[in-house]
């Protein structure tokens, strides 16, 4: 090989190589500097190697010129110099190294999904809400009826991005739950690179609208580490929020790792419609900048997780559309999909639950206040849809949509079962365990899903979304948490427009499918990390038309969340009973994770909805689907089998404030995640600040955490000091000293005695000023676990939204000076039932 002999005559003038490569092969200690040459030459040589199964375009050494990569080694290494270097540049001849692009007709890459919506929400997929934007994408492609998630957001989202099931990744649950096992650690490790690492190593533009969601909330300050940000993951751009969930009127936003306020002056502002705008601009931004460069865009919206938050447009749109009720919209939803073909001939519609009320049960004011609910729902998703649908319409605008890969999910799970069985105006409050009373929610009718609310619906609207099947959001083992609607569109390629495919797959079949698409490989090594394998198959194969009622090329897959539990195999699906419903909040003593719980088998190549259960009928078969589960997690990090969601929530993790009781502060600090800040709940604390005033008087907060929807502030207001604590936006407690500061230093203490133990409690709060007492009060009730999820901690202004209102608006800055700020917490006051409620109660906040 005249290549090789070249370059290792060239090597051996580096470095001192053995003379024969005989010697090489004696067991004979090697000098640094063999090594290092030995080293050297293998890497030119393999990059000669494989540099002659590269697609490269215009002439060597040229500005212009391109090359494509082999894939398996990412990035690859840096190829020899190609020109000629003399002892002056007259001498000498430059050479630049080909722009790294992907193979030759590489598609960009749409990819979309949707938050909280199971099977029945779409129009596309025989809901009764229009979804115009999908229903372009299933037009113009296909239209896939057994595609499923992980039953869990989170955990979802790892596995679409990773290509492997979402135990591999360490998402078996979300990040709040995470404990120290491969399976639940809730770290997407090396070895396990993203789509977007593997696409931008080989020539595309990577990027990341929406959700988030996948950073461990030990990570989730600007404290970082950010590898675990998508900045850290592939995506060279990020604009969106890291939590579960956000206010879309004031959104906790982040561009890449920069906390940003986009709708400070902009009145009417919502993030559905920004994060389109963001999307579009970024496009066209980069179709100046390079047009012939392919993107892959992965654009997430909040919607239709709560906060239920449509602009008034929308919901007028809706208005009357649900009084029917839940039970009659079922049985819509069950007709539209046998007339678009969605289920096949001879689905059955699955029961309605015991435990959930039928509608005709229920009193005028209840219908009214649910009818309500699900209009404001409705109208946040026909409202996303519409912005999706723009950003769709960019593509097309810039004469890309031919050549433009399109996957569009709605949701990553089920539809939420969390807004409890009666719904609510304030998200947090359910969450909580706070149900507020139909009456008590009546006075948020006019103003429900603006933002005056975070509201919720009714598990039993959640239950009909889902049709035809059984459950919800957070049941994996079966289908109403886990079977999605999702469309794929390539022009240029898929040509069986408007058709419809029943193979079953799974969220982490898209990778590969992105991959084959686009020419590119699964590397075998990413910076230096050997790849665990990708586990999804592809669904290129069934675009063509031939192939429409090929058998699946997916035959097992294993589900698995809080315990509950399914195994799919060639038809056949063997699934868990749960234990206890989603919408307990897991509060339910819990069987024995092995052997305690029932199981049920259904033959989904007859039984769509899995609505005949032949357990009973066939033990032998329900054996061997048991022992397919087990090995299969085995396979994918599932052990240990957990369902103690709440033993779990309170395991040790990594904490930036974990056993700190005193904090200090000073200056101005704004958006501070409640990760790392004081937390006041379920105890006794006290707030120290040393301001100085200043001539003119003072004003501005001081300090403050939530907002809204719940929160404290202490602040001055016209020069008096306040204490403001806001219970879920249900009730506010006030302290307020009657006199105004005199100009210069003073002392500023608020001090509250808790209630214990228990959570939830009031107690008594006295407010000082230069050691005299200015204010006393009593409150009933404090919140009990979680002040805010959407909301920050700010000291010297406000970032989001005021806790009253009434008193001020944002930013609020102090106009003096903050020299001090303590905040000393006393020893919690939770029992470790109290200590283990709580913990659940975040990581389903946060689900």
């Amino acid at each position: 090989m005249q290549i090789g002999r070249v370059l290792f005559c060239n090597i051996r003038k580096i470095g001192n190589l053995p003379k024969t490569m005989k010697n090489m092969s004696r067991p004979k200690k090697l000098t640094a500097s063999q090594l290092r040459a030995i080293a050297l030459f293998v890497m030119v040589l393999f990059a000669a190697f494989t540099a002659r199964a590269q697609q490269t375009t215009g002439a060597p050494c040229a500005p212009s010129a391109t090359t494509t990569i082999d894939g398996k080694y990412l990035p690859p290494p840096p190829p020899p110099f190609g020109g000629q270097i003399g002892i002056d540049a007259n001498q000498s001849k430059p050479c630049w190294p080909a722009r790294v692009v992907p193979p030759k007709g590489a598609p960009n890459v749409l990819l979309i999904m949707t938050d909280d919506a199971g099977y029945g929400v779409s129009g596309t997929f025989g809901g009764v809400i229009p979804t115009p934007s999908m229903d372009r994408i299933a037009q113009m492609g296909l239209r896939y009826t057994q595609f499923h998630s992980t039953a869990l957001c989170s955990p979802t989202r790892a596995a679409l991005i990773t290509g492997r099931n979402h135990h591999s990744v360490g998402f078996g649950v979300v990040t709040e739950q995470s404990t120290g096992y491969p399976g639940y650690d809730s770290i997407i490790g090396p070895e396990n690179a993203t789509v977007a690492e593997v696409l931008k190593e080989n020539g595309y533009a990577t990027s990341w609208f929406g959700k988030e969601h996948n950073t461990p909330s030990f990570q989730y300050t600007v404290a970082g580490p950010f590898d675990q940000w998508p900045v850290g993951m592939g995506f060279e751009y990020f604009y969106g929020f890291m939590g579960g969930e956000t206010d879309q009127w004031t959104p906790y936003l982040f561009r890449n790792q920069t906390q940003i306020f986009p709708w400070v002056g902009k009145p009417g502002y919502n993030l559905t419609t920004d994060l389109a705008d963001e999307a579009i601009k970024y496009m066209n931004d980069l179709n100046a900048a390079a047009p012939d460069k392919p993107f892959f865009l992965y654009y997430v919206p909040g919607g239709t997780h709560a906060p239920h938050q449509p602009t008034p447009e929308w919901v007028e749109k809706f208005n009357g559309k649900f009084d029917m009720g839940w039970n009659e919209l079922r049985e819509q939803i069950f007709a539209n999909q046998k007339k678009l073909d969605v289920i096949p001939p001879g689905t059955q519609l699955t029961p309605w639950p015991d435990d959930l009320p039928k509608w005709d049960t229920l009193d005028a004011q209840s219908k009214k206040l649910f009818a309500r609910q699900a209009q404001v729902f409705a109208a946040y998703v026909a409202y996303t849809d519409h912005e999706i649908g723009r950003v769709i319409q960019a593509v097309d605008d810039m004469g890309k949509l031919d050549n433009t890969l399109i996957i569009y999910i709605e949701g990553d799970n089920g539809t939420s079962a969390e807004g409890s069985t009666i719904g609510t105006p304030v998200d947090m409050a359910a969450i909580q365990g706070v149900n507020v009373p139909v009456p008590a929610q009546m006075k948020f009718y006019d103003v429900w899903g603006s933002a005056a609310t975070t509201p919720h619906m009714s598990v039993a609207w959640s239950w009909a979304f889902d049709t035809p099947f059984k459950w919800t959001k957070q049941v994996a083992s079966h289908f109403g948490g886990t079977r999605q609607g999702m469309c794929i569109a390539w022009p240029s390629r898929i040509k069986d427009a408007g058709g419809i495919r029943t193979q079953f797959h799974h969220m982490i079949d898209i990778v590969p499918t992105i991959l084959e698409a686009s020419g590119i490989p699964a590397p075998a090594i990413v910076n230096g990390v050997a790849q665990r394998p990708i586990e999804g198959v592809s669904m290129v194969s069934t675009w063509d038309k031939a192939n429409a009622s090929a058998p699946s090329t997916r035959t097992t897959q294993y589900f698995e969340m809080f315990g509950n539990r399914a195994i799919y195999h060639d038809g056949w699906i063997a699934a868990t009973t749960p234990p206890s419903p989603p919408w307990l909040m897991g509060l339910a003593k819990m069987p024995d994770v092995i052997n305690g719980y029932k199981w049920e088998l259904y033959n989904i190549a007859e039984d769509y909805s899995e609505n005949n259960d032949l357990a009973a009928k066939m033990p032998d078969k329900l054996r061997e689907m048991q022992e397919l589960f087990l090995v299969e997690a085995a396979k994918y990090n599932v052990f240990p089998l957990d369902n103690t969601v709440i033993q779990r929530a309170i395991a040790p993790r990594p904490s930036a404030t974990a056993g700190k009781s005193v904090f200090t502060y000073s200056g101005e600090i704004s958006g501070l995640d409640p990760a790392a800040a004081p937390n006041i709940t379920a105890r006794s604390y006290t707030i120290t600040a040393d301001v100085d005033v200043s001539a003119g008087g003072g004003d501005g907060m001081i300090v403050t955490e939530g907002g809204r929807m719940g929160g404290y502030g202490l602040y001055l207001l016209n020069g008096k000091p306040v204490f403001l604590y806001n219970l879920l936006d249900l009730e506010r407690f006030r302290w307020e000293g009657s006199q105004a500061l005199s100009p210069g230093k003073h002392t500023i203490v608020f001090d509250f005695t808790y209630d214990g133990p228990g959570p939830g409690k009031g107690g008594a709060g006295i407010l000082r000023v230069d050691g005299s007492d200015v204010a006393n009060n009593k409150i009933p009730h404090t919140i009990p676990f979680i002040i805010t999820l959407g909301e920050t901690f700010d000291v010297g202004a406000d970032t989001r939204t005021p806790v009253d209102d009434k008193d001020y608006q944002i930013p609020f800055r102090f106009t003096g000076k903050i020299v001090k700020l303590t905040i000393t917490l006393g020893p919690e006051q939770l029992v470790e039932d109290d200590r283990n409620v709580r913990q659940q109660v975040l990581a389903r906040a946060n689900d």
